[in-house]
């Protein structure tokens, strides 16, 4: 039984600086829009120590024990996760290739009452991330696997550059390597309307200095962040400890339930639930992927 069952959000969550519960109150709106100005400056923001730090080892602890859970699967990929075989033209970015080597553990696997299970089904927390967000509401997604996954990056393994299917992602750091793991990324170096591919090949054949942020992250920040827009990766970890950090998904639609394909590429294993919605997706623009 997690130590967290009998603890309340308020207990958890740095509710002095960020005041969760009470949305209309001068202090919470000011964390609000600060999220909202980094978010449309640089789209990305980061809320330091928002797990309280007497809580850290908690946090840590609980990840570190469902870790060997991930699935580890090696994979050539491109960063828009499509077929590396997919015919494009020459020097298309989506040519490149890489080895992505961190693993993920499913939904499925992580207890029930671990703190981050916790916070993603919680509704307050849930309205707090749409708000910084600027959207009325957010739903879970509906996906028993992809919802909320702990992503792991082993010593010598890395997170290649990629984009993210959902717009919107929320994410927490759980254990530091003791080297490299860096969070890089390219705030909007694309939009829904242009893939600016040139700048996109400029990035993957380090040229892209002038486009790339260096993100410095701590166990219980947490991230709000613009990944289908921003392409991003984390740098290859060294040392002697994993790099561990929460996502929690979440969409502006319920419903939301990923494709066969993805959820076997990213988990090793399909359930009924992704069959069952193969073809029913929606998309929300044009994009690559």
């Amino acid at each position: 039984m997690s130590t967290l069952q009998a603890i309340t959000l308020d207990q958890v969550v740095d509710t002095d600086r960020y005041p969760l519960s009470d949305p209309s109150g001068p202090e919470a709106r000011e964390v609000v829009a600060q999220a909202r100005r980094e978010l449309a400056e640089a789209g990305c923001t980061v809320l330091p120590d928002f797990i309280r730090p007497s809580l850290h080892d908690v946090l840590r602890e609980e990840c570190a024990a469902i870790a060997p859970q991930a699935y580890f699967d090696v994979e050539t990929v491109n960063v828009y996760n499509i077929d590396v075989d997919t015919a494009l033209p020459d020097g298309h970015p989506g040519r490149r290739t890489f080895e992505r080597g961190n693993a993920f553990v499913a939904r499925d696997r992580v207890p029930a009452g671990a703190l981050i299970s916790r916070l993603y089904g919680h509704e307050t927390f849930r309205r707090f991330v749409a708000d910084c967000f600027g959207l009325p509401r957010l739903y879970e997604l509906a996906d028993p696997l992809s919802g909320l996954v702990l992503n792991v990056v082993r010593p010598g393994a890395e997170h290649p550059w990629h984009f993210d299917t959902n717009e919107y992602t929320v994410s927490m750091l759980t254990q530091e390597p003791e080297e490299g793991g860096s969070f890089e990324y390219c705030p909007n170096i694309r939009s829904a309307e242009d893939e600016r591919f040139a700048d996109v090949l400029d990035v993957l054949d380090g040229r892209g200095e002038r486009l790339t942020r260096r993100l410095p992250l701590r166990p219980g920040d947490l991230q709000l962040f613009k990944g289908r827009y921003s392409l991003h990766r984390v740098s290859p970890v060294r040392g002697g400890l994993a790099r561990h950090s929460a996502i929690f998904a979440y969409s502006e639609r319920p419903g939301v339930i990923g494709s066969v394909a993805r959820t076997r590429q990213l988990f090793g294993r399909v359930l009924p639930a992704h069959r069952a919605a193969e073809g029913r997706a929606v998309r929300g623009d044009q994009l690559l992927d």
